[in-house]
């Protein structure tokens, strides 16, 4: 189990879940909405909206919490939020009708 493929993986499956749940979801007890909306107009709300962006700042711990030198920490941190990213457009693409 620990694989660091299969490490990846679950942080790319962790850095996706985070992104969409902010960017696209209402969250438990509508927490989430709720900062959405505190957030505004400005950057941070932009940024919120945004699942590309969030999945930057959701790879990043991770990648931090894998890595055993600086270069592999960045090569994780664009893997992870680049796993990330392609997840969120395949989910964006299933809900799009043909």
């Amino acid at each position: 189990m620990n694989s660091p493929w299969f490490q990846w993986v679950v942080a790319v499956l962790a850095a996706w879940r985070v992104a969409h749940l902010v960017a696209h979801e209402d969250g438990p007890f509508d927490v989430v909405v709720a900062l959405r909306k505190r957030a505004g107009a400005g950057g941070l709300g932009r940024m919120m909206d945004c699942p590309y962006c969030l999945s930057m700042w959701a790879a990043a711990p991770l990648a931090w919490w894998m890595a055993n030198t600086f270069t592999t920490g960045v090569v994780l941190w664009l893997a992870i939020a680049g796993g990330a990213c392609l997840l969120e457009y395949g989910v964006a693409a299933l809900r799009t009708p043909p």
